[in-house]
């Protein structure tokens, strides 16, 4: 089946209806977080809905508010058939590059379903190697709502996860910036060095362990 791709619209089912005319399902919605934070491990999520229980508010993570996340993702873990949540740790981003540790996670997420799906939508266009067949959609958190729901899912999870972790490495202003290269975090790593949850194979980190100076740039949230 070829990568899908579709402009304009709120998240909808309409994906997942497609695939459910050629077989009997379930289909499970798979998105990531944590791709480019300098520290903290890499998120993914699966989702599978219940098409006649759609959670509402549910949109690309991206475009909500955390107050307005928070409230979905609880809807999600209410009303979906199966919430299933995978990581890849900052060792592994560093043993296998963030794309292959990205996949891993969402491999992971797949196999902690209760309920195992017969396919994957996946957000982007790198299909990853997962316990069932999958497909990609270009911007599929913006478009498929079990995407979305994934993608809402993955963001919750890892922000409390970098929140707990601020606990224990204040300095680094993890609260605020769940880990990126903002300014903030790159003056922090220049005066405190990077710490066991950096990811050293990240330029910014290297360079400051090999000596280089980090480059002035800021990464949006």
């Amino acid at each position: 089946m070829p990568a899908f791709f579709y402009c304009g619209g709120m998240p909808h089912f309409i994906f997942e209806a497609r695939v459910l005319k050629t077989m009997a399902g379930p289909v499970a919605g798979v998105d990531e977080a944590g791709r480019g934070p300098l520290a903290g491990p890499v998120v993914a999520a699966a989702v599978i809905l219940d098409r006649m229980r759609v959670p509402k508010g549910i949109d690309d993570s991206k475009q909500m508010q955390p107050d307005a996340r928070a409230e979905a993702y609880g809807r999600i873990l209410d009303l979906a058939l199966a919430v299933g949540v995978g990581e890849a740790s900052v060792d592994e981003i560093d043993l296998v590059n963030i794309r292959q540790a990205t996949h891993l996670a969402m491999a992971r997420a797949i196999r902690s379903l209760a309920l195992a799906p017969m396919f994957a939508l996946v957000d982007g266009n790198d299909p990853p190697a997962l316990p069932c067949p999958c497909d990609v959609i270009v911007g599929g958190d913006a478009r498929s709502v079990s995407i979305a729901a994934a993608s809402i899912v993955a963001k919750v999870t890892r922000d409390r996860m970098m929140v707990a972790l601020h606990e224990n490495f204040p300095g680094y202003g993890w609260r605020t910036n769940k880990g990126y290269g903002t300014g903030e975090h790159l003056s922090a790593l220049a005066r405190l060095g990077p710490c066991l949850h950096h990811r050293r194979s990240f330029a910014p980190v290297h360079n400051i362990l090999y000596g280089a100076a980090i480059e002035d740039s800021i990464v949006t949230l």
